[in-house]
């Protein structure tokens, strides 16, 4: 099962993206932008997509919404400083998992492997 995860910050993301690699099957692909994660879903249609706020040509939430264009059974999830609010409602209608908080670590992680499994 593919899981990409766009961003630019793989290093300092460790912690975070450990928990994940333990879902069964998990292969976890890690891009640098918007076009290389639009390439990754076409290609192999992964069952999840984590996008990072930093990205160099896309913002996360028009990024999902090109992604759900190409398939709209892929999964996403996306890093936002944005209030609970605020995210709710420009994500609206575009079926995004969950936020998830800029500087997540290990705990973070771990609820969204149980997130994910949900959905497996």
């Amino acid at each position: 099962m593919h899981i990409v995860v766009a961003t630019t910050r793989a290093s300092e993301l460790e912690n975070f993206l450990a928990p994940l690699k333990e879902l069964p099957e998990a292969e976890l692909l890690l891009v640098e932008n918007g076009a290389d994660t639009l390439a990754k879903v076409k290609d192999l249609a992964p069952k999840f997509v984590i996008v990072d706020e930093n990205l160099s040509d896309f913002e996360p939430l028009p990024l999902v919404t090109e992604i759900m264009k190409i398939n709209a059974m892929v999964n996403t999830a996306v890093f936002s400083s944005m209030s609970d609010k605020d995210f709710h409602d420009y994500s609206e209608g575009l079926g995004v998992l969950a936020p998830i908080v800029p500087a997540a670590g290990k705990e973070d992680g771990i609820k969204l492997k149980e997130l994910f499994a949900r959905f497996m």
